[in-house]
Formats: C-alpha cells, structure tokens, sequence
C-alpha cells in the first residue's frame, strides 16, 4: 500500500470514529473516573472505567468530552482496545502507543486498529491529542484509591 492510501485509511478511520464512537458515554457502574485535558489545544476527556470484582480486570471503558477527531478517535479505539484487558496489560499498552508515537513500535496483530493511530506521529504537535486518552487512563489506573479523584490530569 502505498504512503498515501495508507495516510487516506488514518484519516477515513480517524473521521468515522470521531462522528460515530462506539463507546461514548459513561459505565454503569463507574470504578474509576479521571478527567483529562489538554491545554495545548483545548481537548477535554472524561473516561470511566467498570472493573472485575477484583478489581484488576476492566470490564468496559467509556469516554465523554470535546476535543477535535484525533483526540476523541483515539479514546474510541483505546476503549475498544480495553475491553478484557488486566489493568497491568492497560498500562503496558499506554507505554506501547507512546513510543508508537515516537515511531519507535507499533501494535501485534491483535490490536491491529491502534495502529491507525501511527498516521499521527507525522504531526508532531497532534501527538499530544492523540495520547490525551491513553494519560487520563494511566492517571485513571494509577489513582486507584480516589473514586472520584479531584481535577483534570494534563498531557503536558
């Protein structure tokens, strides 16, 4: 595939997630909660996790905010992504989509769909809209004692 039918599917990828996500909104019930925002450009995320009775497995990742189509396609597929995953392989996977987008890896074959996501690492100053999501989940991990921890986690 050539350099510019690969950049045209980023961009028709990119464009269905943001005008049709599949997982926006909020879990029920909500097991973690972090708000994200980037100042940058103005991007703003809330993301809810539903975790497993043990509290290690995620459930379901839904996502709400405003943002422009990279920052809120990447939350899309990164919550598709999710769905099954312990929350020690959630984090792997957000150090995973921070050096692809530093051009340094790419996803396995079973997470192919993030690799959509390699198109924006040829526009430096749209990187950071891209890992909004992928910040306020790792805070969202991290932060695992507040419920409803108080302000926005920044990417900056």
């Amino acid at each position: 595939m050539s350099l510019d039918n690969l950049r045209d599917l980023y961009q028709q990828v990119i464009l269905e997630r943001y005008k049709k996500p599949k997982f926006k909104g909020k879990t029920d019930p909500v097991d973690r909660y972090q708000k994200g925002h980037n100042p940058s450009c103005g991007d703003t995320i809330e993301l809810t996790l539903h975790l497993n009775e043990a509290g290690d497995r995620i459930e379901e990742v839904r996502f709400d905010g405003e943002g422009c189509a990279i920052s809120m396609a990447s939350a899309d597929l990164m919550a598709e992504a999710l769905r099954g995953k312990t929350t020690t392989e959630a984090l792997a996977m957000v150090q995973r989509f921070q050096a692809m987008m530093r051009g340094e890896e790419e996803f396995p074959q079973e997470q192919r769909k993030l690799n959509v996501m390699q198109g924006v690492a040829q526009f430096p100053v749209r990187i950071k809209c891209a890992n909004l999501s992928w910040h306020t989940l790792k805070a969202a991990i991290e932060n695992a004692a507040e419920a409803q921890p108080a302000g926005f986690i920044s990417n900056e």
